[in-house]
Parts: structure tokens; sequence; C-alpha cells
């Protein structure tokens, strides 16, 4: 099964270990990590939805009016949701920020 991982962050918090390579690499080498990076500011963000009326309408910057900030993501690939919450926990954002788990149709 594969899954997208949303790495989320608070801006404003100092982070517990801002490194996550030692993870990614442990993950990379045993198959479970197929890719990922981190992701530049929200401040470099473009949003796009539907104008009323038909055409697009595009903004700078995130849509969601929220403090927390999706940081990067990781694609995946777990025999069962147990085993992707079980390596997700290792994660070093887990510690001060969150992890979303969303599983790939397929």
């Amino acid at each position: 099964m594969r899954f997208l991982m949303f790495v989320t962050v608070d801006p404003d918090l100092d982070p517990v270990d801002p490194d996550p390579m030692a993870w990614a690499d442990e993950t990379t080498a045993n198959g479970q990590r197929l890719e990922g990076q981190r992701l530049r500011p929200v401040s470099d963000a473009t949003t796009l939805w539907p104008k009323d009326g038909g055409g697009t309408f595009v903004s700078d910057g995130p849509f969601a009016e929220t403090k927390e900030q999706i940081a990067g993501y990781d694609l995946m690939e777990f025999a069962s949701v147990e085993e992707a919450v079980e390596v997700a926990a290792k994660h070093p954002v887990a510690r001060f920020g969150a992890i979303e788990l969303r599983p790939v149709w397929e």
C-alpha cells in the first residue's frame, strides 16, 4: 500500500530536531520511502480555485487559514496501515509537528 505522508509544522516553533535525514536514509534504504522533499515556505505558494461564473482565481500564498503549514512530503510503501503509523511515528517532526498519512488510490 502506498501512502502520501504530509509533514506539517507550526513555523513559529523551534524544531526539536530539524534534520530528518537519518530517518529518510533508513526508510529509503529499506524500500519504504519512495520519494520525498521539503517544500518551500507558504510565501512561495500559489493557490487556484474556481471563480463564480467560470475561470480560475489565482492567489499568492496558501488558501487555508491555518497556522500549521505543510513543510514536506514523503511517498511511502507499507504492508499495512499499522506499519505506516509505526514508521511515521519515528519521523523527527512527529516530536513537535503533525504527520498525516493518506492512502493513495491504486
